[in-house]
């Protein structure tokens, strides 16, 4: 009865889905194969080899009888080429994203591969797709350092044990845990198991002690512990074991995530190793609940705008007492926590209010609700899904002569008429605009805000002689027109201008984005970058939920230009891609690396990473701790001593 959630459906139901949400016909068909027995062999014992190949012609008594052998694995006459075929699959698409044919991919396989060890077979996995690949493109790639995101509800305990000695693969799961009651109850799934030997630090667990995990604690996951430790790896292949029982309405899991947190999960794996991202199945039993997710996976990696994330971003106790007991425990093996705290095991009361999800989720106990969750995720799915814009990224360039530097996906826009530009300065913003030679500047700005405002286009890009000016008029212009969230972030030494008019709320928020973001931005060297990003920055634009993101580059910045690319394809997950770009006295350089993040390019790569500086950690943890009552995300990394 245990197998009955592990059907071929998954696979058929998950197909269809992405048949009619239209992603098959735009993404390149990697036919597979089988993988060969020296494949298998880089990870598993020949012993375990010959044991999955006598299995093809044995009769149902010897199949249970070699069956009992394992823990939660059950052998079919056929298991042993459906299992090569999951290698091989998964190698093609290795081979496709290392050779440049496709930037990145996925691979619908079964049976799944993480639980599964050298030696044995465990928890449906008979050979580890996932570890072959990364031994493989090690081997054939001469690959260095490869991340391991493991997303499964399931801890993969097969891939730890194979890569816990080996400092040139980091290991990431999160999974259902529940204080070692939860299978496989291994002690060494809990946080406290970081690698062994050299690969000390290597390996990262974050275990899971409560059901009911939802879209703010996987995001908190993400911001707090794997990308602060991923950017430091600096990878250059990441693999997920995709397994989306870690999601709503899945029997084996019972996490109320949704699907689209997945894409914002694959986002942010794309901005790392060059956007080389292999995404391979792994479990999820909920079969709507499965598709949808594998769906909203497909279209990230496509290059879709990731649609807003709603619902309080306000992680459950459970989640912040993992996030800070994994910080403690990594803290000697990583630069990015090493002005960390006291660092000591956290033990947290249990409160009334443990759940993270929202109230218009259906709270899953049993796989008797799966008609519930369907109907749920059938009008989750229509309220977050959105036509793309048939402009990815519209464009202004004064130079004309440049305009062929940008990439060609980036659609040139006609300026604005110098008259109508007048007449709306002086009706809206002529207390903002004093002198006429700012006129061009803002007509070519709004033609590409207006081109974004109205969805033809999802983001955009424009130069002006004064970036702060330009952004004041374009938040003016975004609230006229009824976008009353709008996230401001400043980089570079720029004049703030003040913007009374455009309501309390927002001014409040404009008031904190003006001096927290640009203080946090102007300041940022090296490495302090990703301290402010992930500490501070993304955390708190994620609770805001913007409409709308404008960001003003402005001279004398200290973030240099991969920085501020890698700032602009991170916030693309937010407010649907929503971004305007305004690039004061800039060279074309930065313009066409802006306009790649934009587009969805590959950011190009941050350099060698250096340690935080100390006296910028420590003003973020004032700033964290100033805000944690209103943003309740930076709770995960407590208050400070100082």
């Amino acid at each position: 009865p245990i197998c009955d959630i592990e059907v071929p459906e998954r696979l058929s139901s998950s197909y269809e889905q992405l048949k009619r949400y239209h992603l098959v016909e735009r993404c390149v068909r990697v036919p597979a194969r089988e993988g060969s027995e020296e494949e298998i062999l880089l990870v598993h014992s020949s012993e375990h080899l010959e044991v999955a190949k006598s299995t093809q012609t044995m009769n149902e008594e010897e199949l249970k009888s070699v069956s009992g052998n394992y823990d939660a694995f059950f052998f079919h006459p056929s298991t042993y080429r459906c299992a090569k075929l999951a290698v091989g699959a998964s190698l093609q698409l290795v081979d496709s994203v290392m050779s440049g044919k496709v930037c990145n991919g996925m691979a619908l396989v079964r049976p799944p591969g993480h639980h599964s060890q050298r030696n044995a077979a465990n928890g449906f996995c008979l050979f580890n797709n996932v570890a072959i690949a990364a031994k493989y493109a090690k081997i054939k790639y001469g690959l260095q350092r490869i991340l391991i995101v493991d997303w499964d509800v399931h801890h993969g305990q097969g891939t730890q044990y194979i890569f816990e000695e080996d400092p040139s693969v980091l290991y990431f799961s999160w999974h259902r845990y529940e204080h070692q009651q939860f299978w496989p109850s291994l002690k060494e799934s809990d946080y406290d198991a970081v690698g062994l030997g050299s690969g000390k630090g290597s390996n990262i667990n974050l275990p899971w002690n409560k059901v009911g995990m939802g879209n703010s604690d996987y995001l908190a996951a993400f911001f707090h512990v794997l990308l602060p430790m991923a950017f430091e790896f600096d990878p250059e292949l990441v693999l997920v074991s995709s397994g989306y029982d870690s999601g709503i309405g899945d029997p084996e899991g019972q996490m109320n995530a949704t699907p689209d947190v997945f894409a914002h999960l694959t986002h942010f794996l794309m901005q790392l190793a060059n956007g080389r991202l292999c995404v391979i199945l792994e479990g999820g039993y909920h079969l709507k609940s499965l598709a949808e997710s594998v769906c909203m996976t497909v279209k990230t990696l496509l290059g879709d705008p990731v649609p807003q994330i709603t619902g309080e971003m306000a992680p459950c106790l459970s989640a912040i007492e993992s996030i800070q007991n994994v910080r403690a425990a990594h803290k000697p093996y990583w630069k990015c926590l090493m002005y960390e705290g006291n660092c000591t095991k956290l033990h947290m009361l249990e409160k009334a209010n443990t759940n993270s999800s929202t109230e218009d989720e259906p709270k899953i106990t049993n796989k008797d609700e799966t008609v519930k969750v369907d109907r749920f995720l059938e009008l989750h799915m229509k309220n977050i899904l959105f036509p793309v814009p048939p402009i990815r990224t519209a464009a202004t360039i004064e130079s004309k002569a440049s305009a062929h530097l940008l990439p060609l996906s980036v659609h040139v826009v006609k300026e604005m008429d110098m008259n109508e530009v007048k007449d709306l300065v002086s009706a809206f913003y002529a207390d903002l605009v004093k002198e006429n030679e700012t006129l061009l500047s803002l007509g070519s700005m709004l033609v590409v805000l207006d081109k974004i405002l109205t969805k033809q286009a999802c983001n955009g890009i424009a130069e002006s002689p004064r970036a702060s000016l330009s952004a004041a008029v374009a938040l003016r212009h975004s609230v006229r027109v009824g976008f009353q969230r709008v996230l401001c972030i400043f980089v570079g030494d720029m004049e703030m201008i003040p913007n009374t008019e455009d309501g309390f709320a927002l001014f409040l928020f404009l008031v904190f984005a003006l001096n927290c973001f640009s203080l946090l931005l102007k300041a940022a060297e090296g490495n302090d970058f990703f301290s402010a990003v992930f500490g501070f920055i993304l955390p708190v634009a994620y609770s805001y939920q913007a409409n709308l993101t404008i960001i003003a580059v402005g001279p004398n910045r200290s973030l240099g230009i991969n920085g501020i690319s890698l700032l602009v394809g991170l916030l693309r997950g937010l407010a649907e891609s929503r971004i305007l770009a305004v690039i004061e006295n800039t060279d074309i350089n930065l313009m066409q690396t802006i306009a790649k993040a934009l587009v969805g390019d590959s950011t190009p790569d941050f350099g060698v990473y250096a340690p935080p500086s100390q006296e910028k950690v420590h003003a973020i943890k004032i700033l964290r701790d100033q805000f944690q009552q209103d943003w309740k995300i930076l709770q995960c990394l407590g208050k400070s001593s100082l």
